[in-house]
């Protein structure tokens, strides 16, 4: 029997060239990137194995913006020329910014040892001067983007590959053709939900999305990632293992926004930008948005909890995400995909299981809490005739307390004193209501209300952060 050996590849600088700016169709361009990038990690081991003769079972992992499969020593030259040759149309389309660079070890020893050579020889690559080709102009590369890998992509059956052009991904024809599905067993992993167009003939534009929000008619980018994932899968103590957790996540992902996208309150305001191996974006309606946030995180909770209790220690067992509202309703898809990855690199690093979403970062507990509060507050519109504005002025006494009070004082006095904010709140909501059949009930609603935006303590008030979230949450629905 040959000796056996792995190879390793791995994209380079993906946020630089999905963030890289367009000469024109922003939103389609940036949409066919992130296709693209979806894609390649995917279509390359299998494409590599198709053209060496060899057998499927050889794919260990892909999907995320890297791969691994097990070859033959023998096939170690033509995997490099195969590899030489994708890696030189990538650099070509994506002008020089997005890098495919490569690992080769012997299967000799534990999986641990192997995985560090892998590693170590990845390290070297990519500081190795001159390993790559010179810049080339996106302008060629955007074009096929945006009309090969755009908008039309969406409706494709399948996805296909040939030696004459390594570097593409092309649309139902080429040399090896594989079906873009996210549960059939030889189909590639892609999820690719987009909500229809109000023609129902193409997928909707941001402005559309904007369109159907409930309040505020705005449109926003939600972006996921596991916390410590790389350090989960490094714990892994065989390659056995390695691949099936790299599969788990990949097929929750892919999985879950598909069924989630298709439901009834999501299908028409939500679109998938991509589902990677340990994180995901997509955009659509905000309101939708801040939903579906709330869904994904409990059903990655009720994942963790059936797939990896066995393992010890909490990397990889729980998740953050950041919510970035768009400027305006023309803004560009790639910009505000930006600004949320930005908010959610601060909120990882600042914490970890935790989303920031309307200018806070809130754990989860904290999150669910925010929601229940919108509710006691939209319900003073309701159900009790309290004007919308009061939203706007109980927001005023949260920018007046952060203004006025610095953070040593914060931390002596332990907050102001509450009954100005009661008397204030109270103000603010009506206090001086006393007729009508409801006014106990208006009580009640009222003394919760302020119960749950400035605490219960009798002695001292901190404004809480999930009231603030809360509050601009219920603002933008009165919108």
């Amino acid at each position: 029997m040959s000796l056996q050996i792995f190879l390793q590849g791995k994209l380079l600088a993906i946020d630089e060239f999905l963030y890289s700016p367009t000469q024109n169709d922003h939103d389609q361009v940036f949409t066919g990137r992130s296709h693209w990038i979806a894609l390649l990690s995917e279509v390359l081991p299998r494409a590599l194995l198709a053209e060496l003769g060899l057998a499927k079972i050889l794919l260990g992992s892909s999907g995320g913006g890297q791969f691994l499969v097990l070859l033959p020593e023998e096939s170690r030259e033509e995997a490099q020329k195969f590899l030489e040759a994708a890696g030189a149309e990538i650099s070509a389309l994506s002008g020089g910014v997005l890098k495919l660079i490569w690992s080769v070890t012997e299967n000799l020893g534990d999986w641990s040892i192997v995985r560090r050579r892998l590693t170590e020889e990845m390290d070297r690559r990519r500081g190795t001067p001159g390993f790559f080709d010179a810049a080339h102009s996106m302008e060629a590369g955007e074009e096929y983007f945006a009309t090969q890998l755009g908008m039309k992509l969406r409706n494709a059956e399948s996805a296909a590959w040939s030696p004459e052009t390594p570097g593409r991904i092309q649309i139902g024809e080429g040399k090896h053709v594989w079906t873009l599905a996210w549960s059939a067993a030889d189909a590639l992993p892609f999820a690719r939900h987009a909500a229809p167009s109000d023609d129902g003939i193409e997928p909707a534009s941001t402005a559309e999305l904007a369109s159907r929000a409930v309040g505020l008619q705005t449109w926003g980018v939600l972006r996921g990632d596991v916390d410590n994932f790389g350090i989960r899968i490094r714990r892994a103590q065989t390659v056995e293992e390695h691949i099936q957790l790299s599969v788990l996540y990949k097929q929750f992902f892919a999985g879950e926004l598909e069924v989630l996208c298709s439901m009834p309150e999501f299908w028409r305001k939500v679109a998938v930008i991509f589902s990677g191996g340990d994180d995901f974006a997509v955009y659509g309606a905000w309101d939708s948005l801040v939903a579906l946030a709330r869904e994904l995180e409990r059903l990655f909770h009720r994942f963790a909890d059936a797939n990896l209790k066995n393992f010890d220690g909490p990397e990889g067992k729980t998740i953050s995400m950041a919510l970035a509202l768009a400027p305006s309703v023309d803004a560009s898809l790639g910009a505000v995909f930006e600004e949320a990855g930005q908010r959610l690199e601060a909120a990882k690093s600042a914490d970890k299981d935790c989303i920031w979403v309307l200018g806070r970062t809130l754990e989860w507990k904290q999150f669910a809490e925010a929601a229940e509060l919108k509710d006691s507050l939209t319900r003073m519109v309701a159900d009790f005739g309290v004007s919308p504005q009061y939203l706007r002025d109980l927001c005023g006494i949260y920018r007046e307390t952060q203004s006025k009070m610095s953070k040593r004082q914060a931390r002596r006095t332990g907050g102001e004193r509450p009954w100005r904010y009661h008397r204030r709140i109270r103000r603010i909501l009506g206090a001086a209501r006393t007729t009508g059949p409801q006014r106990g009930d208006f009580q009640k609603a009222q003394t919760a209300l302020i119960a749950d935006l400035i605490g219960r303590s009798a002695v001292t008030v901190k404004l809480r952060p999930a009231g603030r979230v809360a509050l601009e949450w219920a603002r933008l629905s009165a919108e």
